[in-house]
């Protein structure tokens, strides 16, 4: 056999770890209850596996791992593991460390092949993941981690997978092959569709022909492809926003930017194609232990017209984020070769009051009643502020597990008396507290990732750099429902004030991480069928995500300046369109420009100024004049100046661009207002108060 024929039949595994171990009987005991992933065991036979079939049919979608020569030398070594025995190589657990290998789980466990170490990422060392194998114990212990009756998830059937991706995407009607096609859902459809780039087209396009091929099996009619990606009409002229636009066909080689900034005018399926074209790696530093600090400083590239966090656009804008977002998600692991499935979420039996294994909107539509805006469920806030109140500088914390019996009637306590106020916080050990946290999250009915995406972070880790693991990673965030997304960015947050304290209470950024990984990657409800080399990786896997999640929080709760110049170019094309179709607004328009000399507010705009409205203030509007140093920040600053009666903080304002090629977006402070004035130039300013 030719060495390339040995190294494909090795497979690949998701952590980047090569093995020849045969395949593990299934006749064992069950795993611990998580998602698994795709176990590449053979180059020829694609194996499903849990609940999550990840295909890889791209060499480049896979990060490089040490192969090796011999069962005793290893092909590549660095300074650190070299001087280690083989054994201390490996992140899995030691013997007698998982559940799997306890005796009351395993009386006859068999010997485990040992994974070598991928020296292409950070790692996580033994001792660290040691502390993930003893948490899964605590948790399989106190019964969390238990097979239940009920499933989350059903796999979907052949050509069912694309048509929910369609419809989630809003362009079902594409495929319907129905005559009563809504008129405005054929025109939303077709301006959605002329925003996108080659590689989201490409993605839609690849959805369609695969749901095509499906159904013609089962002979239902349906438009042909090539008429749903037509080359526009001859008088068709679409809009472009600017060049350096996500379609302006930047400089997308990797070689026009450094490692560590990410560009985010051009889209990141883009950026990966050109990538996976010109076959260059980006080399990040990597150790056997790798300390917090070794993880790139990825900084956004300056963008003079603001940065635009989760929050700052209005409902209808974010539909399009959304949309957009999953078509580009989809087309970043298409790039790379990898195939990844969603699966539906069924209907779960759940408490329909209380506090733990309460659904999370349900839980927080309860609390909106008695406080409105509330974006965090209150017993949440409540035990992170506790634990924060009684000091973060406890050794151990988060990783050291309150006795289960005091948990387990803590719960108890809380359901009954939480809620009116008299549950004795004060006697409520760190301990305990931290564990009540991790209870709440493990029991909630559906996991806070959602079942629907649970596998594409899993998926993550297949992409070759960190860079495009990152990007991926901010298209998930904002892919979240709501409710999930704001609840995970108030735990990263206190997860990184934990760390913050770590010279006193021992928990790094890899502590913390594998400490919280199955309690965010297991969940109440799910029946887990993985085998044992499987579980080891996701183990690594699980950990490397929520790592990369507290470690780039500030980055990934941001929305893509490519992704915001797609709406743009949404809301400008609908509004031609419109224009075009209707005759009246065409005369209006025609009319307003011959009354142009009248209004003030194009005469301001004409002369370098514009005029900020506050409608909600004594002071109605003032007018500015634009300067190349001028920022939302200096607007607000001499909004507060003018008007001395003002009891607001300029924390609590926003100014807004509000109309023109986008329906309503508070400004980042380090906005230039003469760059975006350039950008949208038919836009009014308005400052209100805003609630952070």
């Amino acid at each position: 056999m030719s060495r390339q024929q040995q190294e494909q039949s090795q497979g690949v595994v998701l952590t980047g770890y090569h093995s020849n171990a045969e395949p593990i009987p299934t006749g064992r005991p069950r795993a611990p209850s998580y998602p698994s992933v795709h176990d590449h065991q053979s180059s020829s036979l694609p194996s499903r596996t849990g609940c999550y079939n990840i295909q890889q049919s791209d060499r480049h979608g896979f990060t490089g791992a040490a192969k090796m020569q011999s069962a005793d030398r290893p092909l590549f070594t660095n300074p650190i593991s070299a001087t280690l025995p083989r054994a201390q190589l490996s992140s899995s657990p030691k013997s007698g460390s998982s559940p799997r290998h306890s005796p009351r789980h395993s009386p006859k466990s068999r010997s485990r092949p040992l994974p070598q170490r991928c020296i292409s990422q950070d790692s996580l060392d033994e001792l660290q993941m040691d502390d993930y194998w003893k948490e899964v114990e605590n948790i399989t212990s106190s019964g969390g981690g238990q097979v239940h009756e009920e499933e989350q998830h059903k796999v979907s059937e052949e050509g069912e997978h694309e048509e929910a991706w369609l419809k989630e995407a809003g362009l079902s009607q594409l495929v319907t092959g129905s005559l009563a096609v809504d008129q405005e859902q054929e025109e939303d459809s077709a301006v959605f569709l002329s925003t996108l780039t080659r590689t989201q087209a490409a993605a839609v396009e690849r959805r369609i022909k695969t749901l095509q091929t499906q159904r013609r099996r089962n002979r239902q009619h349906l438009p042909d492809v090539r008429d749903i990606f037509r080359p526009p009409e001859k008088d068709e002229k679409p809009n472009k926003i600017k060049p350096g636009s996500e379609n302006g066909r930047k400089d997308t080689s990797p070689a026009a930017e450094t490692e560590t900034e990410l560009n985010v005018e051009v889209a990141f399926s883009e950026q990966a194609l050109s990538y996976r074209d010109h076959h260059l790696m980006l080399k990040v530093p990597s150790s056997s232990n790798s300390p917090d600090d070794k993880l790139p400083n990825f900084r956004l590239l300056r963008d003079k017209t603001g940065q635009t966090r989760v929050g700052d656009l209005s409902p209808l804008d974010m539909k399009k984020v959304r949309r957009l977002v999953l078509v580009e998600m989809t087309a970043l692991f298409d790039t790379a070769g990898i195939d990844v499935k969603a699966h539906k979420a069924v209907r779960v039996k759940a408490k329909e009051s209380g506090l733990f294994g309460v659904p999370l909107p349900m839980l927080l539509e309860y609390d909106q009643r008695r406080i409105p805006g509330t974006k965090v469920p209150f017993i949440l806030q409540k035990l992170i502020c506790h634990i924060e109140e009684e000091g973060l500088d406890t050794e151990g914390l988060l990783r050291i597990p309150g006795a289960a019996t005091r948990v387990k009637s803590l719960c108890q306590e809380l359901e009954s008396s939480f809620y009116d106020g008299m549950f004795p916080w004060q006697q409520l050990k760190q301990h305990d507290a931290a564990s009540l946290l991790k209870l709440f999250i493990r029991e909630l009915p559906h996991p806070l990732l959602t079942v629907e995406y649970l596998n594409a972070f899993i998926a993550v880790n297949k992409l070759p750099t960190k860079k495009q693991q990152l990007q991926a990673l901010n298209l998930l965030v904002l892919l979240l429902p709501e409710a999930s997304r704001d609840t995970l960015k108030a735990l990263v947050e206190f997860f990184q004030r934990v760390i913050d304290h770590q010279a006193k209470n021992k928990m790094t950024l890899n502590n913390v991480s594998v400490v919280m990984a199955p309690n965010l990657f297991m969940f109440k409800g799910f029946r887990s069928k993985v085998t044992e080399q499987q579980e080891f990786s996701m183990a690594t896997s699980t950990a490397n995500i929520v790592r990369l999640l507290i470690r780039y929080q500030n980055l990934l709760w941001t929305i893509p300046k490519f992704i915001v110049n797609q709406v743009r170019q949404h809301n400008m094309e609908s509004q031609r369109k419109q224009n075009k179709e209707r005759a009246v607004l065409k005369l209006l328009k025609k009319i307003t420009m011959d009354k142009s000399s009248d209004n003030p507010l194009l005469e301001e705009s004409s002369q370098g100024l514009i005029r900020v409205q506050a409608p909600q203030f004594s002071k109605i509007s003032m007018a500015l004049q634009l300067t190349e140093e001028l920022q939302a920040v200096d607007v607000l600053t001499r909004f507060l100046s003018q008007d001395s009666s003002l009891k607001v903080k300029k924390e609590d304002l926003c100014l807004y661009e509000i109309g023109g090629n986008i329906k309503e977006r508070c400004l980042d402070g380090e906005t230039f207002m003469k760059d975006l004035f350039q950008l949208n130039p038919a836009a009014e300013w308005v400052i209100k108060s805003v609630q952070r």
